[in-house]
């Protein structure tokens, strides 16, 4: 077989099988100054957001004398031993199936669908209402008990946690530890809970325009997919060195098999 014809068929694999940069590279400009301008200029903070089941509080209730609503707060806030998770578990308020959350004497509080502002204040006016006086000057504070998501594919894999209470999913991708050279990141699949059900949303994170899709921040208990990009199937190699080299070697192998026969 011709030389000049191995080496070329070799150069056309190698290109037409590596991973572009542009399906790498994130958030890529390819519009001109004025549209970015625009992008950025309409990407607004997310509204705040709305209590759905299985979300784990955190409470507090603070007064003039703490003696007064030491009942309300987690016998465990001394406990310096246990972990952030640990605490969040045993101490926290997970909304159940019906919406609701049990505290200590207050009992069962509807708080699906509240913001957590909204949760402060309706804890905050049951108090007033049935133990304190105004001249208590009860703090109540509500908050997630660190924003929980899930990474799946070609990405660092299992369940995360992130302590504050807004988080944009490049910042849940790099605590997650990056998406792999081979995961697709014009197509990042991201589950996400509705109280009438799930859905199933997409971003192109590859594109300046992500900035501007409701799915950039992301909520929790998302499911954050990354499925894998066809290359990895071919097994060749993430860049046209590696490819070429696999090649090479393969033809190197038959060609000393067929000198030996």
């Amino acid at each position: 077989m011709n030389k000049t014809f191995i080496l070329l068929l070799l150069l056309i694999i190698t290109m037409s099988s590596c991973i572009s940069s542009k399906r790498l590279n994130y958030l890529q400009v390819d519009k001109s100054d004025q549209e970015i301008d625009s992008i950025l200029q309409l990407r607004q903070l997310p509204e705040p957001y709305r209590l759905q089941i299985n979300d784990l509080l955190s409470i507090r209730i603070k007064a003039m004398d703490q003696d007064l609503v030491g009942m309300f707060n987690p016998v465990g806030d001394d406990n310096t031993n246990a972990t952030t998770e640990e605490r969040a578990y045993f101490d926290g308020f997970l909304v159940d199936r019906r919406g609701e959350i049990r505290m200590p004497t207050l009992g069962q509080i509807k708080v699906i669908g509240l913001t957590l502002n909204e949760v402060q204040n309706k804890i905050k006016n049951k108090l007033l209402d049935d133990y304190y006086k105004s001249s208590s000057e009860l703090f109540v504070t509500a908050k997630l008990a660190g924003l929980r998501y899930t990474t799946i594919g070609e990405i660092g894999t299992g369940s995360q946690v992130i302590y504050k209470e807004q988080v944009t999913i490049m910042e849940a991708i790099a605590n997650a530890g990056n998406i792999t050279t081979y995961g697709d990141r014009k197509n990042v699949r991201i589950l996400r809970q509705y109280p009438g059900g799930q859905k199933m949303l997409n971003v192109d994170l590859t594109s300046i325009s992500a900035l501007n899709t409701d799915q950039y921040y992301i909520q929790p208990n998302d499911v954050i997919i990354v499925d894998t990009l066809p290359e990895k199937a071919i097994g060749l190699g993430e860049n046209a060195l590696a490819i070429f080299t696999s090649i090479l070697g393969v033809i190197t192998s038959i060609t000393v098999i067929l000198i030996r026969l």
